[in-house]
């Protein structure tokens, strides 16, 4: 499960950058009943509250040729040690080390494989404010064409531990991803090896996505497709899991809804 402690290596913020964010806003609003709040009217970003609390933030895409997709931060206590570390391990900078105001230091990659993803060293902002609860973050995944350079790369940035699972119908290898030095109750997210071709929606590079829980899954799914987003995927039934949906927003940016398992 997702907590908002936030200890190192656990997800901690997400972001949106979509080239419409007037559009993105009423779609995400309209899906997840969340509340968008504007930074400014010269700014063009702002955040997404759900009963009050921050769940997201949204941002203009401004780089050149970059598709619109969901950005999954990961808390670190260096910013700057983590970078040499990327840089070791194969990865490359995207964003160097930056700060934003008080509020931390932030850093985007792309990882040994092209894979694109961010990190935060808290200040006066530790993070989002819900997780794991209907409208939030609940579940942060890869999916990739090698699993096994993915846990190579990532153990030696983060320490991740990485628990394997087969998934059922011959479905393949799922992996659980586990802070360093906590217990599997901690788990946060998970890494999938695919086919390069179902990686479509990057040019066949890995690629993150955040997982929301929902209350009904059908109902999200019937807020996204009259929304003027597409399902990927589902609705369908995952044992020990719940019910879920791979979606596409208006924007061509992925994201799943879950439904979570009771029990």
């Amino acid at each position: 499960m997702i907590t908002n402690d936030f200890v190192p290596g656990s997800p901690c913020w997400l972001d949106l950058g979509t080239p419409d964010v007037r559009g993105s806003a009423a779609f995400y609003s309209a899906v997840f009943g969340w509340d968008y709040e504007s930074m400014g009217e010269d700014m063009e970003g702002g955040v997404f509250r759900k009963d009050g609390k921050i769940v997201a933030g949204l941002g203009k895409l401004t780089e050149e040729g970059a598709r619109s997709a969901w950005m999954i931060y990961y808390c670190v206590t260096d910013a700057d040690v983590t970078t040499e570390t990327v840089r070791s391990a194969g990865g490359t900078v995207r964003v160097a080390p930056m700060d934003l105001d008080d509020w931390g230091r932030m850093a985007q990659y792309n990882d040994a494989s092209g894979g694109q993803f961010a990190v935060w060293q808290p200040g006066t902002n530790k993070g989002v404010e819900l997780v794991d609860q209907p409208g939030s973050l609940s579940w942060t995944e890869l999916y990739t064409s090698d699993a096994a350079a993915a846990k190579v790369f990532y153990g030696g940035v983060f320490g991740w531990q990485f628990g394997d699972m087969e998934l059922p119908g011959g479905g393949g290898t799922y992996s659980l991803i586990t802070p360093a030095g906590l217990p599997e109750e901690r788990m946060h997210g998970g890494l999938m090896e695919v086919r390069e071709k179902d990686l479509a929606l990057a040019n066949g590079r890995p690629y993150w996505h955040p997982v929301f829980a929902v209350a009904d899954c059908d109902a999200a799914v019937a807020a996204v497709t009259g929304n003027g987003g597409r399902v990927q995927m589902g609705p369908e039934d995952a044992e020990g899991v719940g019910r879920l949906a791979v979606c596409v927003d208006p924007s061509n940016a992925d994201f799943v809804v879950l439904t979570p398992a009771q029990g």
